[in-house]
């Protein structure tokens, strides 16, 4: 993607650095920009709402996916870079713990991990974005519905395939199982991110990676480096188990009402196909969630419950709070991006 606007002095210092050639990994430390990562940390109010601390971690998580245009691509392991991003991840991980609300007593049995897990996923009566995408969104708003979605949904599924070879046994069957529905089966172009693009073009919108980041606030951010955050560190994969098992349980019928809504506004099905496939293949991906990855690796690993059930509990905290930004703002009559897509 192209490099963004920072959105702070951490994010300047970092940008700034990354426009220069990596240093050679004998160099001496440099400590200016885990500074400035400290200084950050101590100076945001709320972390999670922070643009530049979240922006900021998004560029360095780019660099272990697709890279970011004009970056030496050696920047990637640079010490100074990933003790400046452990700053950040380490006050990432420390605040989303103290806000997540994570069952305990649940013993390392798959059905009870699957059970609790549905349970934390079931529907609520009250308000949901996808409801009020459904029922009422203007033309505009579901515009702005893609370009949030747009940061991860273009990559769907990189960040979970990450734990892939940290897991054996069913629970890394039933994880490539998934993935490679979300990977199209093998054909490029049935690829859950090759359908989501199609979907932005269907709507007039640019399909390129990482086009619109600069009009997404710091909460859909954090959504997606909480993705990172969890899959790109092994001691983390009961987390990033959780996290997906969480997100495939609420996938199926809000992206039922998500088609809906662009079908109340007359858009075909090179728009809605994306909603459509989602509604079949998450019913069932859900069931091998749950019960085969989230409660497989629960019997594995039974140390890795209370994470397993923080990952779940983590990627539903984060979708609610994307979810009242965003309903907040249209309810208000104002948009939920930060300037015009």
């Amino acid at each position: 993607m192209k490099s963004p606007q920072p959105r702070g002095p951490l994010g300047a210092a970092v940008i700034d650095a990354l426009t220069a050639a990596a240093p050679r990994a004998d160099a001496p430390a440099d400590d200016r920009l885990v500074q400035a990562a400290r200084r950050a940390v101590e100076q945001s109010t709320d972390l999670l709402t922070d643009e530049d601390v979240q922006l900021t971690l998004f560029v360095l998580y780019e660099l272990h996916y697709a890279g970011v245009e004009g970056v030496d691509d050696a920047w990637e392991w640079a010490p100074d870079l990933l003790r400046a991003r452990a700053v950040l991840e380490e006050a990432f991980e420390r605040e989303l713990r103290a806000r997540v609300t994570v069952p305990d007593g649940v013993p390392a049995d798959r059905r009870a991990v699957a059970d609790t897990l549905f349970a934390m996923t079931a529907p609520s009566p009250g308000p949901s974005l996808s409801r009020y995408v459904g029922r009422q969104a203007t033309d505009e708003q579901l515009h702005e519905l893609l370009v949030h979605r747009s940061v991860y949904q273009l990559k769907e599924a990189d960040p979970h395939t990450w734990a892939v070879p940290r897991l054996g046994g069913a629970a890394k069957a039933a994880l490539v199982e998934i993935q490679a529905d979300e990977y199209g089966g093998g054909a490029p172009d049935r690829m859950h991110s090759a359908l989501f693009a199609r979907t932005m073009q269907g709507a007039g919108l640019e399909p390129t990676f990482g086009r619109y980041v600069e009009d997404v606030p710091a909460v859909t951010l954090a959504a997606v480096n909480a993705m990172s955050l969890l899959g790109l560190h092994r001691r983390l994969r009961g987390a990033i188990a959780g996290h997906l098992a969480a997100f495939e349980m609420t996938s199926s019928l809000p992206n039922r009402l998500y088609g809906d809504g662009f079908r109340r506004h007359g858009y075909g099905e090179d728009v809605t196909e994306y909603f459509d496939e989602h509604v079949e293949a998450d019913a069932v991906h859900e069931q091998i969630a749950g019960r085969d990855l989230a409660g497989g690796l629960a019997e594995q690993e039974p140390e890795l419950v209370g994470d397993i059930l923080f990952g779940a509990g983590a990627c539903l905290f984060l979708d609610d709070l994307v979810a009242d930004h965003l309903v907040g703002a249209w309810e208000r009559g104002e948009s939920s991006l930060r300037a015009a897509a």
